[in-house]
Formats: structure tokens, sequence, C-alpha cells
């Protein structure tokens, strides 16, 4: 009797899977990060940027933009993981049409990525739910209460690009009191000038270290009239294991700098 599953991706494609998934290539380092820590034997594939964690063994096959199709190919991963933002369609169409099974999230909030994850940790993959993810809910569902601040969150210059509507940052962002501008631009990441970004009615400046790595003699510069949070990326745009402590590492970093805020929004 074939013993072939039959699911559909966060993304509505039908994946055929085998009975059991044993080989594992992750297209998406929080992914990989999601799996290399909850089963580290599974992954035999991973791309260039894949960093977490630390001293992971499996092959590299590229970047998230341009994996190469037959070094995945060769691994006989019975399950590739990939993203419908950070990855490419032809790639994942040239990865489907060599056969493979390609399992595609999709996520836009963070109740999206805790489902995307249990799913495919528990339903695809066959794994029990683990811990990370269990304390990931928990850490979510319990924040302390916030002072409410507006905000501008480049993610690259030349040319200036910042996070907007419908991102996974900018739920998790709004969880901890954070409103991005524009708010009502309609791309989830708009180009803007910095005059443009400048005539916004921002109050706080948030400078990611992914995937531009701003620092704070980069950056910062650039907005002189608003008090400035550095931030770790991967805990703002990673979805896996990272989430358990995202709402600490972010609200820390945040802290300071939304007191600053708050404190000119009074005095003006």
């Amino acid at each position: 009797m074939d013993a072939t599953r039959h699911l559909t991706d966060d993304e509505g494609n039908p994946v055929r899977l085998p009975p059991a998934v044993r080989r594992v290539v992750s297209l998406v380092p929080s992914l990989t990060e999601a799996v290399a820590v909850t089963a580290p034997g599974l992954l035999v594939g991973a791309t260039d940027w894949c960093t977490h964690p630390a001293g992971l063994d499996a092959v590299r096959i590229g970047g998230t933009k341009n994996p190469a199709v037959e070094a995945v190919c060769s691994l006989a991963p019975d399950l590739v993981l990939a993203n419908e933002e950070e990855n490419r369609a032809p790639d994942l169409a040239a990865l489907r049409a060599a056969g493979l099974p390609v399992w595609t999230t999709r996520i836009r909030d963070l109740d999206q990525a805790l489902d995307s994850l249990h799913r495919l940790i528990v339903e695809v993959i066959q794994l029990p739910c683990p811990d990370w993810l269990v304390a990931s809910r928990r850490a979510w569902s319990s924040l302390p209460p916030t002072p409410a601040v507006r905000a501008i969150a480049p993610i690259w210059r030349r040319p200036w690009m910042v996070l907007g509507r419908d991102t996974f940052a900018a739920d998790l962002l709004r969880r901890l009191g954070v409103t991005l501008l524009p708010a009502d631009h309609p791309d989830r990441y708009p180009r803007l000038t910095l005059p443009e970004l400048h005539a916004l009615d921002a109050e706080l400046l948030l400078l990611p270290d992914e995937p531009y790595r701003f620092t704070a003699t980069d950056g910062p510069e650039a907005f002189p009239a608003l008090p400035h949070a550095l931030l770790s990326g991967r805990h703002l745009t990673w979805y896996g294991p990272s989430l358990a402590e995202a709402p600490a590492v972010l609200g820390a970093g945040l802290a300071g700098p939304v007191g600053r805020a708050v404190s000119r929004r009074s005095a003006g």
C-alpha cells in the first residue's frame, strides 16, 4: 500500500511526502534553526546565510535568493523548506520540477508563525511539539504594558527601505507598543526618500542589524532629531527558537529609547 502523505503547505501547494522525513534541506535561516534545534540529525543542507545554531553541520547550497538547485537535488532530501518571501518562485519551481517535495511557509504575523511552525514540526516532520515553541507562545502571551510610540524602522539604505504594514516584524513591534510609519502605505516594505522619512510624524528610529547592518555610526546620523534603538534583526525577523527570548531582547533594546521618546513628547 502506498504510504505517501498528501498535505498542503501555507500557500496551498500540494506536497507529496514520504511516510517519514529523514533528510531536510532548508532555504530559510529561521527554519534551519527551528529544525536543527529540534532534531539536529535531520538537517542535511542549508543556505550560506544560515548562522544558527552555532556550529551548524550541514552542506551549504548557496544563498536564499540563489540556491544551487543541482546541489540541493544531490542531497536527496525528503523535504525542502522555503518561504514565499525569502525565496524566489523560479528556484522553488525548479526544485519541484526535479521531483523534490517543497514546503513553503507564508508568515505575516506572530500567530501565523507559531501555527505554521507547529504544523511543520508536528504534522509534516512528525516530531513532538518542541519546548522552545511552547515557551515562545508563553512569552508572547504575557507581555507587560508598554508606552505607545510612533516609529520608523529602516531595513536598508541606498535606497532607504522601511518595515511597513502586513509584516511579521511589524506585528512583533505592535505587540511591544510600537506603531510603524507610514501606517497607510500600500507597500509592505516602502521605499521612501530621506526627506519623505523626515516628514513622517515619527518619535523613534528603530535600526535592526539585518538585512542591512545598521550600527551606532551607520544610520542614526541620518535622523539626528530622533532617539534611536539598535535592535537584533534575528529577534525581530526570525520565526523559530529565537521567538522564546525575543520579547525580552527586543524589550530591553526598546526600553531606553522609548522612554526618551515619551519624555520628549511630554516636554513638547
